[in-house]
């Protein structure tokens, strides 16, 4: 008996007209994704946010009036069920990181494959932060200012080098991987998806995913990110 999975309804959030309907046209043809409606602008979109509650949200940055970061609150409110994802052209570092702050599961840039939004809009369903290969960096470089700014703080209220000990630690995690984990960690914190890990290694995209896994666990971090600062502040790259 084969059980029927109901598609993941989208609000598809985009002031271009064509890319919007290019968009609605390119989800359409995957069963497993439904578009639920679309919007214009943020006002538009919180309406039909809170008519349709939609599993997600493809939201653009570059809305007029209110912006796609600004709109994230009123989007959550209004349906606070969904996962929202910012789909835009800008590469800024401040637009990325006030999307995550304010609570967009992903960041995505509009210069991606219909194949990778696809797959990036699973992952997300499933509980991942899905942030564009492009993006990782200035990710990487945003949480290693705000740790060091922390360490600072820390340092200065308690007047000891509380750092050393992570730092110490980490590499001992870092120790403890195999070569081919340490490989797909450096593709990690180069923002290089599974498919492209799987792809120069010649391995299936599912062994990349299990050694992503245990990579995780080894080093006591719960995502993708975390591991890709591990790397950096290791000199792995």
């Amino acid at each position: 008996m084969h059980v029927l999975i109901p598609p993941i309804r989208i609000l598809v959030v985009d002031d271009h007209t064509l890319f919007r309907r290019g968009l609605i046209a390119l989800l359409g043809r995957d069963p497993l994704l439904s578009v639920a409606g679309d919007a214009a602008d943020a006002g538009q979109a919180i309406r039909k946010a809170q008519e349709l509650q939609p599993d997600l949200i493809l939201l653009d940055i570059h809305l007029p009036g209110v912006n796609g970061v600004d709109a994230l609150p009123g989007l959550r409110q209004a349906a606070p069920g969904a996962c929202i994802l910012m789909l835009t052209v800008s590469e800024d570092e401040d637009d990325l990181a006030r999307a995550l702050q304010g609570g967009a599961s992903g960041y995505l840039l509009k210069t991606m494959e219909g194949d990778d939004l696809t797959a990036a809009i699973l992952r997300a369903m499933q509980g991942d932060s899905v942030i564009a290969p492009e993006m990782m960096s200035k990710l990487v470089a945003a949480y290693r200012s705000a740790t060091k700014d922390d360490a600072r703080n820390s340092i200065q209220t308690a007047n000891a080098p509380a750092s050393c000990p992570a730092i110490q630690g980490a590499q001992s995690l870092v120790a403890s991987l195999s070569p081919r984990e340490l490989e797909i960690l450096r593709g990690i914190a180069r923002g290089e998806s599974n498919k492209k890990i799987a792809r120069d290694h010649g391995i299936a995209e599912t062994t990349v995913k299990i050694h992503v896994q245990h990579i995780l666990r080894k080093l006591d971090v719960s995502s993708r990110v975390h591991a890709a600062v591990i790397a950096t502040e290791q000199g792995l790259l």
